[in-house]
């Protein structure tokens, strides 16, 4: 018998496409490099804009009046501001999200479809993220000097709130959700659920078409909420029982090896690094802003120079956070591999997701920029994961 070499299943696998949907695919992923960048100078071009306006400085005075109203206008300047900062940003966010996908084949949503649920979504994140930094001000008079620490507490407890809550009264606002059919499907994801501990009522398919054509599944939530979905352009896709019990082997790995919780510990060091940054920083980026009219970091009129700070150390924090995110994929494809044993099913699924993500980008690109391994190492990967099967003597499907 021909020994199995990895190398070459590998290669077959990502030659199932042909070179020009190669090609496609490395454009637009690295046309999304830029985006970030580019993202980034507009989200400060806005921030300085709305700053020189003076509009929050001189709407925090008319309302404090003669006497503080800390509670309210930092209520008041906070709504105004992050509604100002949305509106002024979306025509990129239209272009960003929704004009370059359908660019790509990659949503058959229309623009009036992606408006709707851009201000449910928009709406929904003005009253949580107001309430966060009604806290968050409030944090800022009280505790100056101590504020970053707290701060970053906050930030953890909100995200872990709205993990919560997110497949109960969030999600379903945008998708149907409902439990994987009666069929060889669900019989194949039930069983891999009960012999590995994972409640198998939390397998659900959704109509993802509705915004994406992307080849995906996800986990969600946290604790009794956390459920596993599969998008229903999986099987729009041609997905066979193979490629399902791969993917969702894969998202049994998120929720059994704890990774959101992983995640959210791991966010919560950034966050208290991150913010002591702002906190020293602010003062700079005050002066270069020309925000004179900013009583100081405590002062909600500054939020747009609060924003701008954390805009510049995301943007040079983005290979630290992929590259966290990119160690739980590999993590979950490993557990898939293992619960699961269908290394070509999960390869064959892995390749559907090419044409949004450039299979072999060099090591520097993959470190800088990609929040999944690059689909050409994952295949890889399972390719040496059935070459050690096969040579130990042991059946893979």
């Amino acid at each position: 018998m021909a020994k199995f070499d990895a190398a070459a299943e590998t290669a077959r696998y990502l030659a199932t496409l042909p070179p020009e949907a190669h090609a496609r695919a490395t454009h637009y992923t690295q046309g999304g490099h830029w985006l970030l960048l580019w993202g980034a100078l507009i989200s400060l071009a806005i921030a300085w804009l709305v700053v020189r306006s003076e509009v929050l400085s001189n709407l925090r005075r008319r309302i404090e009046g003669t006497r503080s109203r800390p509670w309210l206008s930092g209520l008041v300047v906070l709504l105004v501001a992050q509604l100002a900062m949305s509106l002024i940003r979306l025509p990129w966010s239209i272009y960003e999200n929704w004009w370059r996908e359908k660019q790509y084949g990659l949503t058959s949503q229309p623009l009036t479809g992606w408006l709707g649920e851009w201000a449910m979504s928009f709406g929904l994140s003005l009253v949580f993220g107001t309430l966060m930094l009604l806290v968050f001000y409030w944090l800022l008079r009280k505790a100056p000097k101590t504020w970053w620490i707290w701060g970053a507490g906050v930030s953890v407890v909100f995200a872990a709130i709205m993990l919560l809550a997110g497949p109960v009264f969030i999600e379903p606002l945008f998708n149907k959700y409902t439990p994987a059919p009666p069929g060889p499907v669900r019989d194949a994801v039930v069983e891999m659920a009960k012999a590995n501990g994972i409640p198998s009522e939390k397998i659900f398919v959704y109509n993802g078409s509705k915004q994406s054509n992307r080849y995906t599944a996800n986990v969600s939530g946290l604790f009794g909420s956390a459920r596993v979905a599969m998008s229903d352009t999986m099987f729009k896709a041609g997905a066979d029982l193979a490629e399902v019990r791969g993917v969702v082997g894969h998202e049994m790995g998120h929720y059994a090896r704890h990774h959101i919780l992983w995640q959210l510990g791991a966010l919560s060091i950034l966050l208290v690094l991150a913010f002591w940054l702002v906190d020293r920083l602010f003062p700079l980026f005050a002066r270069l802003m020309g925000a004179s009219q900013v009583k100081g970091i405590a002062d909600p009129a500054g939020y747009p120079v609060f924003t701008a700070v954390l805009v510049v150390i995301g943007l040079l924090g983005t290979p630290v956070l992929n590259t966290l995110i990119r160690l739980g994929e590999s993590d979950a494809d490993n557990y898939s591999l293992r619960i699961a044993r269908e290394p070509d099913g999960l390869s064959k699924a892995l390749v559907k997701t090419i044409e949004y993500r450039a299979a072999t980008p060099g090591k520097p690109e993959e470190i800088l920029f990609y929040d999944h391994p690059a689909v050409g190492n994952r295949v890889r990967n399972a390719m040496d994961w059935k070459a050690k099967e096969l040579a130990a003597g042991r059946t893979v499907p």
